[in-house]
């Protein structure tokens, strides 16, 4: 997996039927607070719920603009094509399990837009998008126990349930599809 030859899989630019993708930019701050209304969220995403959501804001920041600098993957900034509000975030990030790099699809979308399908749209775009580029074989997504709704949309985007490992003392799944799988469902389509 060599991420320099693929743009550090950024997606900049890329675009579905409702969003347009771009990087991540300090202007995004504020509106991406709103992220952490609730405990739940930090929890999902491994993060301690006591900090602020400003800290926690900072911290997310923090390590996308690392993981831009790093050549790790990145998380994009999903943007409504029509109204231009910001509606989460979504890309293809390199993610290390149990010692080896896998590309995760990842998502995060704002609590004012849950349950409009923006998480699948983003996430499947993602998927399709890394399957027909060729960058990998397999493709996962890491998803607290808890955490229903981004089960839901692996599940939707034809991922099964790999394994369970425990991540800093907690459990975390991980969901997970082949390229064999993905085509299959793409000739049934």
């Amino acid at each position: 997996m060599n991420p320099e030859q693929h743009n550090n899989y950024l997606l900049e630019n890329f675009e579905t039927e409702r969003l347009h993708f771009r990087k991540l930019s300090w202007d995004d701050f504020d509106e991406w607070q709103e992220l952490f209304i609730s405990d739940d969220v930090a929890i999902f995403l491994g993060m301690d719920p006591r900090l602020t959501k400003k800290e926690l804001t900072q911290k997310w920041f923090d390590k996308t603009l690392q993981r831009y600098e790093n050549i790790t993957g990145s998380m994009n900034v999903l943007v409504h094509k029509e109204s231009n509000q910001l509606i989460g975030q979504c890309g293809l990030l390199i993610q290390t399990i149990e010692g080896e790099d896998r590309l995760e699809v990842g998502y995060s979308i704002l609590p004012k837009h849950w349950k409009q399908g923006y998480a699948f749209e983003a996430a499947n775009a993602c998927l399709n998008h890394a399957f027909e580029q060729g960058w990998v074989d397999h493709l996962i997504s890491q998803i607290d126990p808890n955490n229903i709704g981004s089960e839901k949309v692996a599940l939707k985007n034809g991922m099964s349930l790999e394994k369970t490992i425990i991540e800093e003392g907690s459990p975390l799944n991980i969901f997970s599809i082949n390229r064999e799988k993905w085509l299959k469902s793409r000739s049934y389509g």
